[in-house]
C-alpha cells in the first residue's frame, strides 16, 4: 500500500527494525553500569543502564551512631545522582537509534 511517496509495507519493516535496536539497546544497557558519589567519596553507588542499583560502598569512617543521619541522607544523595547518570546513559543509547526520527505520540523510546 502506498501513501503518496511512502511504501506502508517499507515503513513496517522500518519500525521493525526500530523495535529490535531498541530492545537490545536495552538489554546491552542493563550491563553497562555508572557510579556516583557523595559526601567526598564517602558513599559510592553504582548503577545500571536498567536503572537498577546494583552496589552501595559506604567508607567506614563514617558508621558512628552519632552519624546515621548524615550516612542517610548520603546515601539518598548518592542514589538520586546515580539515577541521573543512568538515565543520561540510557537517553544517550537510545538517542543514536531514535535521533533520526521524529518524536511521535506514544511512541517515545526515551521514556
Amino acid at each position: 500500500m502506498n501513501f503518496g511517496n511512502m511504501n506502508l509495507g517499507n515503513m513496517m519493516e522500518q519500525m521493525k527494525k526500530i523495535q529490535a535496536d531498541v530492545a537490545k539497546t536495552q538489554e546491552d544497557l542493563s550491563r553497562k553500569t555508572v557510579t556516583a558519589e557523595s559526601g567526598a567519596g564517602m558513599v559510592s553507588v553504582t548503577m545500571n543502564g536498567a536503572m537498577e542499583l546494583v552496589s552501595v560502598r559506604i567508607d567506614p569512617a563514617i558508621l558512628k551512631p552519632d552519624d546515621a543521619q548524615m550516612v542517610q541522607d548520603l546515601v539518598v544523595a548518592a542514589v538520586n545522582k546515580g539515577f541521573e547518570e543512568a538515565r543520561a546513559l540510557s537517553e544517550s543509547e537510545l538517542k543514536k537509534i531514535s535521533g533520526l526520527f521524529p518524536n511521535i505520540p506514544g511512541m517515545d523510546f526515551l521514556k
